[in-house]
């Protein structure tokens, strides 16, 4: 079993990727667990800001810590709200909140031209100086709706349908959610390059 931490104090965040490492020989810890502070996400891309947040954390711990960042990028915004999806309304947004902007800035555009993906892109750092660290990403394309649907998720994922499932991702399971989505891609994807390092 390889242990790693997990940099991210956001229950849904842990709760995705609980499930997706269940079926693997990794375990995460979130960080939490080894009282690691919050920090500031001053990245200009989602690679600057998991590697942020990697790095800060991995003093804390004594193993590998895992960490990452995404976002919903809409087409019709010119990717936005992008980076700054967690407050896409404010600093101290409510998820509430940016899904009422969100769809405010929404209101005109018609169907065919609310297409978005979230993007994830997970990091992997050995210790706080990494020079190489491993870095992998993820795309779940989709579309944006125009009222929200579900209670089982949270951020976005009220308003964001995917073709894949014909379901909003917050009427789907965090099972159902974590199968195919951008989070998952993008873990597997790290989970293949680390475990090929101690094969």
């Amino acid at each position: 079993m390889h242990t790693l931490l997990l940099a991210s104090n956001n229950p849904g965040k842990i709760a995705d990727f609980s499930a997706l490492s269940s079926t693997t020989i990794v375990k995460l810890i979130p960080q939490a667990e080894f009282s690691v502070p919050e920090i500031a996400e001053t990245g200009l891309s989602f690679v600057e800001n998991a590697l942020i947040k990697a790095r800060h954390a991995a003093p804390f711990a004594p193993f590998p810590v895992l960490a990452d960042d995404s976002g919903l990028m809409v087409e019709d915004l010119n990717g936005a709200p992008g980076l700054y999806s967690a407050r896409f309304a404010g600093v101290q947004a409510t998820d509430q909140e940016n899904i009422e902007k969100l769809l405010q800035e929404l209101a005109k555009v018609p169907n065919a031209r609310r297409r978005a993906k979230f993007y994830c892109v997970v990091v992997l750092v050995r210790y706080p100086q990494d020079p190489a660290p491993l870095i992998c990403e993820g795309t779940w394309e989709g579309e944006i709706l125009t009222a929200p649907r579900g209670t089982l998720g949270f951020g976005y994922l009220p308003i964001f349908y995917s073709p894949q499932h014909q379901k909003s991702g917050a009427e789907l399971t965090v099972e159902e959610r974590t199968h195919s989505n951008h989070r998952r891609q993008a873990f597997n994807q790290l989970l293949k390059k680390y475990l090929s390092e101690h094969a």
